[in-house]
């Protein structure tokens, strides 16, 4: 039988002992979806970056992909399954006759709860992507190394390849222009950071990852987010860089119109894994990852039978097409320092300024209270007592605050800095910080009414200040150091405040004059 005839007669529900399944085809297989089951079928094809061309090769495919995404979601893969022709002539799954094809089974889960429909709906909380980013830099930990010391070699040819995919479709929907640009910024973006993606290839940040990380692939099945559907068919598209690996969640959030989603990932994970110092590979890894996404949606476009459907692909083509420019925007590193007392809204105002910064998806937040967690090697969330507090500890928190913020200065991207600042040489190390390397700075200081800081200290929940209402007090009593950054009341609304520092911070990180 040839695969056609297999998958028709799949499609009749005879091998699933039911009424016919719901079908779905894509350009590299067809899932059929029983009452509790789905089956996945990879279509007889050979392409240069993919080989289902022999039954061998397709059940060794369908194996590879259990084995590789029970690493992440094991409730949803089952076995790599038979399709088998029995001796009266019909099909059976695993039977006793001689094996046709082979399939991936998987258990069925409530599609309505995959991020990209979560998403879509508004249902995509801060709580939900602080549990995202979690689960993919664990992933990503234990996730097994690739022995390589090159790491330019294995983006390079990335940029050709999209570069020649995209001309496919010139004029419809690309103009010719466009992508010249995009494969010159991003060659030249390659020289700046080939010699970093080296030494992290040397380090060991390239992995056996997921590769195909965007929201459709990741669903919340029994309350927590779950990674599924990574490619086995490809090492050059699984065995890559983590942050590559990454990019294209924060991609498909950006995109989407989910900045600040994006951001707050992108600044959970930094938090949560040892990945600060290679951030100055992001833009290039973002914006690779919009230009894959631009061809594969104007292929997708010349493949529908409905026009309107075709035109609404095409533009979303172009609109990838662009945003892998705009993602390759300049460096524009600026020093942005919150101070105040707990409870003065400065973890909230930095959620809310980080995302509007440039490049995306925005500054990368340094804060006290989660770093000092991160050193003591406990949860975010985690209380800790008092002996976490003392001046020891403090120091070496204030170092590797100043230290981390450096690091994301260089490497072009602005930070934000969150902590009580309470003492006078700790605004000027901020302020120092920004003038040795002649990047704007702003200063703020948070304040508002004792009863409010205190009510909303009560009202916190998981959250990574250990602050109590007994500390707020100690604090009012000592009060801060001859404070001279400009002062911002936060008692009535934090809306407010963030549209007057804002307005502030734009303004400074806009200027050409950097103070020295």
């Amino acid at each position: 039988m040839n695969q056609s005839a297999i998958i028709e007669r799949l499609a009749t529900g005879e091998a699933f002992g039911g009424a016919p399944p719901e079908r779905i085809d894509t350009h590299v297989s067809v899932v059929f979806l029983t009452a509790n089951r789905a089956y996945k079928l990879k279509r007889a094809l050979t392409t240069p970056y993919l080989d289902y061309g022999t039954l061998e090769q397709r059940q060794r495919c369908c194996e590879a992909e259990i084995a590789i995404n029970r690493r992440t979601a094991p409730q949803i893969y089952r076995q790599a399954t038979a399709v088998t022709r029995e001796a009266d002539g019909r099909l059976a799954l695993d039977g006793t006759g001689p094996a046709v094809e082979w399939l991936v089974e998987m258990a069925r889960f409530d599609t309505q709860q995959g991020f990209d429909r979560l998403a879509a709906a508004g249902r995509l909380d801060e709580a939900l992507m602080r549990r995202l980013a979690d689960e993919i830099a664990d992933f990503h930990g234990a996730a097994e190394s690739v022995a390589t010391d090159d790491g330019r070699g294995r983006v390079a040819p990335l940029i050709t390849t999209n570069d020649g995919e995209l001309r496919r479709f010139l004029g419809a929907p690309f103009e010719a222009a466009p992508i010249a640009a995009l494969a010159q910024q991003q060659h030249a973006r390659l020289a700046q950071v080939g010699a970093l993606l080296d030494s992290r290839a040397r380090a060991g940040r390239i992995r056996h990852c997921h590769g195909d990380l965007h929201l459709r692939n990741i669903a919340l099945i029994d309350g927590r987010p779950t990674l599924f559907d990574a490619i086995e068919f490809s090492e050059d598209f699984s065995h890559i860089d983590v942050l590559y690996d990454l990019a294209f969640l924060l991609m498909d959030l950006l995109h989407g119109g989910h900045r600040g989603l994006a951001n707050l990932a992108m600044n959970r994970y930094l938090l949560q894994s040892a990945e600060l110092p290679g951030l100055a590979c992001l833009p290039l890894f973002l914006s690779l990852r919009a230009a894959i996404r631009a061809h594969v949606t104007a292929r997708a476009a010349g493949q529908q039978t409905s026009e309107t459907e075709a035109a609404r692909l095409r533009d979303e083509a172009a609109e990838y097409l662009a945003l892998a420019g705009e993602l390759l925007e300049p460096p524009r590193p600026c020093v942005i320092a919150l101070g105040g007392f707990s409870g003065t809204g400065k973890s909230t105002l930095a959620r809310r300024l980080a995302p509007a910064l440039h490049p995306a998806p925005g500054a990368v937040i340094v804060s006290s209270d989660p770093l000092r967690k991160r050193l003591l090697g406990v949860a975010p969330e985690e209380r800790l007592g008092p002996q976490a507090y003392v001046a020891e500890v403090d120091a070496r928190v204030f170092d590797t605050l100043f230290a981390e913020a450096e690091a994301t200065l260089a490497a072009g991207f602005p930070v934000v800095l969150d902590m009580t600042f309470r003492a006078a040489d700790l605004r000027a190390r901020a302020e120092a910080l920004a003038r040795s390397l002649r990047v704007p700075f702003a200063g703020f200081w948070l304040q508002a009414a004792p009863e409010t800081l205190a009510q909303r200290i009560e009202q916190r929940r998981d959250d990574a200040s250990d602050a109590t209402v007994s500390v707020l007090a100690g604090q009012l009593a000592a009060g801060a150091e001859s404070v001279e950054w400009p002062r911002i009341d936060t008692s009535h609304s934090l809306p407010d405040s963030h549209d007057r520092v804002a307005a502030a911070v734009a303004a400074i990180c806009a200027a050409r004059d950097v103070p020295q």
